[in-house]
């Protein structure tokens, strides 16, 4: 009896480190980056082009305009993916688009809402991409899993920037 009491104070520990973890995190920050070998303004048209995302971008099934906006800030995409044999459908808004500077992507994945700050920069010919991302979500269980996938979710970023780099450099 000892033995189980144990065992169930050591599952509740567990479950409410969980539990508290959406509380006290409610957004889950990382950042990565990338230096390509290509001037800023290829490597900033190349990034922005629709066309090329599957390139770059694997998982991606389908990128469809919804709306695009004049400035391009306010244009909505419908991308679908497919994440570990399933089909998802996300949103996608440019939230700040400042040519050879900036772009500012807000995804809408079902329970995972994430914001990606693009910033570009080049010294001497070489441009670097400078990621800002930020995930949360409208569901609290899922809220309490994200900080225990941060890693997970920078390594998935740092091989899009290295296939984009492999891309454009080719």
């Amino acid at each position: 009896m000892k033995t189980i009491k144990i065992i169930l104070g050591i599952i509740t520990a567990f479950v409410v480190v969980f539990l508290v973890t959406g509380l006290l995190i409610k957004e889950t920050n990382y950042e990565a980056q990338i230096a390509i070998n290509k001037p800023i303004n290829e490597v900033f048209k190349t990034f922005n082009n629709i066309e090329n995302i599957k390139k770059w971008i694997p998982e991606v099934i389908s990128f469809e305009v919804v709306k695009i906006t004049p400035g391009i800030i306010g244009s909505i995409y419908k991308i679908a993916v497919q994440n570990q044999g399933q089909e998802i459908t996300m949103t996608e808004k440019v939230m700040a688009y400042v040519p050879n500077e900036k772009v500012t992507l807000f995804f809408d994945a079902e329970n995972m809402l994430k914001k990606d700050d693009y910033t570009f920069t080049e010294k001497e010919g070489i441009t670097t991409i400078k990621l800002s991302a930020s995930c949360k979500s409208d569901s609290f269980i899922m809220a309490c899993v994200f900080p225990y996938f941060k890693g997970t979710f920078k390594k998935q970023d740092q091989t899009y920037l290295n296939n984009f780099k492999a891309f454009v450099e080719k």
